[in-house]
């Protein structure tokens, strides 16, 4: 199914109960809806669940210009009130991993009320204090790219850019910077939301101290910790997932 937004065509999926609770689903940067096929399985016996491919992603259109988080939260927030999932008597509960998380931060700070609850995992948003070697590296990148004739510019950019930021086209890096470059440190203490935190412990991209930041900043948070577990925690350990989102967006509707 899909939804025009912004001018931009959103791909999204509905499965399950739609007497039950709501719960959308929002997916980490250059995944889609598809990652969360164990989590719709598992929930929709009991609950209506909608996932998206946010713009740039999956079966959705590309943004029209770069965007921020703003924006895919502005989106996300449309398509929520064009589904009506915000008007169920048991309201609407949102599950997002890494980049996804960031969206929901967003709008759980600027929008009290729009999810009843949350439930994040490997969610971005905070950024690391720079240490000497970033620093470092940082300012040698810039000092060769000043000296470097275009034609080796793609070589540098191979060499100091991200994994993500390589994968991408010229348009979507734009975006990629503008998002990667938002510290959402503010929004924390603004959350209302009742707030799972479910991480991977050995997670290399999102670290447990981001965890831990959120866990101390928002006002109702849990971490629960993953022994072993990486930044993909809820699909290397799904059915254990499933169980803690059951008992926490369900067992009250029950």
């Amino acid at each position: 199914m899909e939804l025009q937004i912004d001018g931009v065509r959103v791909y999204y999926e509905q499965h399950g109960q739609g007497e039950g609770p709501d719960i959308l689903l929002l997916h980490g940067w250059m995944c889609s809806a598809e990652l969360w096929r164990p989590i719709v399985e598992a929930l929709a016996p009991k609950a209506r669940v909608t996932a998206l491919d946010f713009p740039g992603h999956g079966k959705s259109g590309r943004p029209p210009e770069p965007w921020s988080v703003a924006e895919y939260a502005r989106c996300t927030e449309k398509l929520v009130g064009e589904l009506g999932l915000d008007r169920g008597p048991k309201g609407c509960a949102a599950v997002a991993h890494s980049f996804g998380g960031r969206v929901a931060l967003f709008l759980g700070a600027q929008r009290p009320g729009l999810f009843r609850k949350l439930a994040l995992t490997g969610c971005a948003g905070l950024r690391p204090v720079p240490t000497a070697r970033s620093r470092a590296r940082a300012y040698l990148y810039k000092a060769l790219r000043a000296c470097c004739p275009p034609k080796g510019r793609e070589a540098l950019r191979k060499r100091f850019g991200s994994a993500d930021y390589n994968a991408l086209d010229e348009e979507m890096r734009k975006t990629f910077v503008r998002v990667v470059n938002q510290d959402l440190r503010d929004c924390l203490p603004r959350i209302q939301a009742p707030t799972l935190l479910y991480w991977g412990e050995n997670d290399a991209q999102t670290p447990l101290w981001m965890a831990k930041e959120m866990e101390r900043s928002i006002p109702d948070a849990g971490l629960v910790t993953v022994p072993g577990a990486g930044h993909y925690a809820y699909l290397e350990r799904a059915q254990e997932f499933c169980r803690i989102l059951e008992a926490f967006l369900l067992e009250e509707n029950e």
